[in-house]
């Protein structure tokens, strides 16, 4: 009972631009187990996951909505291993569900060269959102930077990064597209290549960080651009910082991170308390980021 209470809890908190009733379509949406997930994923660029219960009356509303939307993006990207979705019954397939740390449905993640993108899918549950999601996520993740003036328009209060290379067959930018495939949702990307990324090169492909608020005052990487890990999480320390601003959009994604919270409740003008408060909790806590 506390079960399908909790997933009407969640259900309620919805908000469904489409309540049409769909007749079940023939499924474009692949039933995923742990016999076959990996091999799923192995196929596939992007696999959209609905992690579901049969007894949850929201799932079951998901369900055909889900099936049309998968059938409209098969129809858009008929290419071989670009895009599948899948669904798991998350009563049948504990150990699928457990892996991936599902504590409500319906839960709707998205996995990209089979790891998961680290922001589940929150935003409205309809076919045509659906769809553009995923088309969204199928876009270039990177902006080509052509001028040298362009690289001084970017939008300054993002964590911008910027990578200069010699053109698009090198090594360092397949590596750097990875992590930009998997990061898009907590930064910019963007690229120079050829004479406009030279300034900045110096003889080799060269990344950089540009903090918000700052003019060309560019952290640069110097590890191996071509050692994915590495510049992974060299990335994501810069697109994720310590200290983050707890909104209505994120604050569910926040603390379903599972860590303990330190918070500063602050006048919205007291700018010098906020940069203080950031100071001391990375001198303090640095070492305990996730």
């Amino acid at each position: 009972m506390e079960r399908r209470q909790y997933c009407l809890l969640i259900g309620a908190a919805t908000l469904f631009s489409v309540l049409s009733f769909f007749e079940p379509s023939a499924a474009d949406t692949i039933q995923l187990t742990e016999g076959n997930i990996q091999s799923i994923f192995a196929r596939h660029e992007l696999v959209f996951v609905n992690f579901y219960a049969d007894w949850c009356r929201f799932s079951q509303i998901l369900a055909p909505v889900f099936d049309e939307s998968s059938k409209k993006i098969k129809e858009e990207f008929p290419n071989p291993g670009k895009i599948a979705f899948g669904r798991v019954d998350c009563d049948a397939e504990t150990s699928v569900s457990s892996s991936y740390h599902i504590s409500k449905y319906p839960t709707l993640k998205l996995f990209r060269n089979g790891q998961a993108v680290k922001k589940e899918y929150r935003g409205q549950r309809s076919v045509d959102a659906l769809a553009e999601y995923i088309r969204e996520q199928l876009r270039d993740p990177i902006q080509e930077v052509k001028t040298s003036e362009g690289l001084d328009e970017l939008d300054t209060k993002k964590r911008n990064i910027i990578g200069y290379f010699a053109d698009k067959e090198s090594e360092g930018y397949k590596t750097y597209m990875r992590v930009a495939s998997q990061l898009r949702d907590d930064c910019p990307f963007y690229a120079a290549f050829g004479p406009i990324a030279e300034a900045e090169r110096n003889g080799a492909d060269t990344i950089a960080f540009r903090p918000p608020n700052t003019h060309r005052q560019d952290k640069i990487f110097t590890g191996a651009i071509t050692n994915y890990d590495h510049l992974q999480q060299w990335i994501f320390d810069k697109c994720v910082p310590l200290v983050r601003e707890i909104t209505f959009e994120n604050a569910e994604e926040l603390t379903e991170e599972g860590l303990p919270f330190l918070i500063l409740f602050h006048h919205p003008d007291d700018h010098d308390i906020v940069e203080k408060f950031t100071a001391e909790v990375s001198k303090q806590l640095l070492s305990e980021k996730s």
